[in-house]
């Protein structure tokens, strides 16, 4: 979608093939390719930092160093900051008032600086005494205690870049303006791997994780200063203003609360994720944080896509009153994350192993990490569909105006999450750590389709069923096609590169092909939309 279209843009209630539903069609493919184009990229880094540092101390204690900024930036930023502010922001479009929308956005970014500088200098500053209660069990080696501060000192002025990235990347979207900003994140991995490469030998042996944590701040740097030209001509330009007394600022400050508390849970379960993996072994925190990465290249193609190029079109639907077509909607975008999300999590499950060991295992990390990884991979698989279409829930009481419920549910998430987790982590180890975020997530899910059910008057549920239970068949086909031909060449050609790299894409291609023609011959209507965005294609 360019700055050129109309303002109101596409409904998506109509027809693919219609060419205003096939243009916002055409945003939502064009976001997954870049946002799937940023996960390999991530991916990419991920490789280079594993065969730098494999599942390591030092590696861990990177890992838990950039979850701690990760966390305060999910409570005061990026998607707790657009959650809040993107419905307001497009109420104000909606009414044609952009000079008062460029106001809003005005007094937020000099609300961000002050704020979550303060913030992040406190934190800075209190590093010392707070880390050592977020590694129990680093108790007991001073070294990797004090490097895991050290780079959470490193790494925390992200927290207020990411606010302002977030800000910017919120308006560009309520402009219907997605390529830039889905781009960023490809610019920002590339800045990474960059200084892994280039940074890493430069550095002490034993201090080169340090390269790793330049890396990102840089890179965050990068990712906020691209997309701002792209606001340019928009009808209105950033001030310094101090007007937080603006009613439209009070309300996206008061609808941020709730969604701060909400997605601020959701990240703590990853902290407590590698709280618990701490008590488990060194190893565990980076080994499941390695598998979050490859579980993140599906939701992120799909899911996130999805229900970031939908969020405008549901809060301008919510924002008319329009509930019959929010309904549908969302429902339609509910049942495409499954279409995509059930086969995706399939092929993680039943290729966990073969996709760990060709990614990932070379130089430091050996067998023994891609089994660690590859344990954790297959549980987090069965939470993806789940974790998709709860995203897309999430986004639609941000829509509504309305999200004390899911911040509520956020919290019986994390604390089903903990428990779980708590219960599990000593008979089962990393599998049982990540079993407890399975478990949130599911609860969660269910909990917020009950309420939207009510709220709008359903969510289409039998179409759901039904679909999803095809689905469902059509991965059970692609499970035993896509295993079946790993296993049968992966004896053949053995396990070299090449080898794992024939075994592995000709495994998924083969699978997902088998699925393509399952869903088509069974006439499930979301493959159809997606066949009608091809050339020549029709619905």
């Amino acid at each position: 979608m360019t700055a050129g279209e109309g303002e109101d843009g596409p409904e998506p209630t109509e027809p693919a093939s219609t060419p205003r539903g096939r243009r916002l069609a055409l945003s939502t493919a064009f976001f997954s390719f870049a946002t799937g184009l940023s996960r390999v990229a991530g991916l990419i880094r991920e490789v280079v930092a594993a065969s730098l540092f494999g599942v390591s101390a030092a590696m861990s204690a990177f890992t838990i160093a950039f979850q701690v900024p990760n966390l305060i930036r999910a409570l005061f930023a990026d998607s707790a900051l657009q959650g809040a502010f993107v419905p307001v922001f497009t109420e104000l479009l909606e009414r044609g008032d952009r000079r008062e929308a460029f106001r809003v956005a005005s007094g937020l970014f000099s609300l961000i600086c002050l704020v979550l500088g303060a913030i992040t200098l406190a934190f800075v500053l209190g590093a010392p005494v707070l880390m050592p209660l977020i590694v129990p069990g680093f108790g007991d080696d001073p070294a990797l205690e004090s490097l895991t501060i050290s780079l959470t000192q490193l790494m925390f002025p992200i927290v207020v870049l990411l606010a302002l990235s977030g800000l910017v990347v919120g308006m560009l979207n309520s402009f219907e303006h997605f390529s830039v900003p889905a781009l960023a994140p490809v610019a920002w991995n590339l800045v990474i791997i960059g200084a892994l490469v280039g940074l890493t030998p430069v550095f002490p042996e034993e201090d080169q994780i340090y390269a790793y944590a330049v890396g990102v701040l840089v890179g965050t740097v990068v990712q906020f200063l691209l997309p701002l030209p792209w606001l340019r001509g928009r009808g209105g330009r950033f001030t310094l203003t101090f007007d937080w007394r603006n009613p439209a600022v009070r309300k996206v400050l008061t609808l941020m609360l709730p969604v701060t508390i909400a997605l601020g849970m959701i990240n703590l379960s990853l902290v407590i994720n590698s709280l618990f993996g701490t008590l488990v072994q060194e190893e565990a925190p980076a080994a499941i944080d390695k598998a979050f990465r490859i579980y993140q290249l599906p939701q992120g193609i799909f899911s996130i896509s999805i229900a970031t190029v939908l969020f405008p079109t549901l809060s301008r639907l919510a924002a008319r009153g329009a509930t019959d077509d929010l309904r549908r909607t969302m429902a339609n975008g509910m049942r495409q994350i499954c279409l995509l999300l059930i086969p995706s999590a399939v092929l993680m499950a039943v290729l966990a192993e073969p996709i760990t060991r060709l990614i990932y295992q070379r130089g430091e990390f050996d067998a023994e990490a891609t089994q660690l990884v590859s344990t954790a991979l297959v549980w987090w698989s069965i939470s993806l569909p789940f974790q998709g279409v709860s995203l897309l829930f999430s986004r639609t009481f941000f829509s509504l105006q309305s999200p004390w419920a899911t911040t509520a549910l956020a919290g019986v998430n994390m604390a089903v999450n903990a428990l779980v987790a708590l219960a599990l982590y000593k008979p089962f180890g990393i599998a049982g750590i990540v079993i407890g975020t399975v478990a949130g997530t599911l609860v969660m899910t269910i909990a917020q389709g009950w309420l939207l059910r009510g709220r709008l008057g359903g969510i289409e549920g039998i179409e759901m069923l039904r679909s999803g239970l095809w689905m469902l068949a059509a991965s059970g086909l692609l499970a035993a096609v896509s295993y079946g031909a790993w296993y049968l060449l992966d004896d053949l050609l053995g396990t070299s590169l090449p080898a794992q790299v024939v075994a592995v894409s000709v495994a998924i291609v083969a699978g997902v092909g088998v699925y393509a023609g399952a869903v088509w011959a069974l006439r499930i209507p979301e493959a159809r939309q997606i066949r009608a965005l091809l050339p020549g294609g029709r619905s």
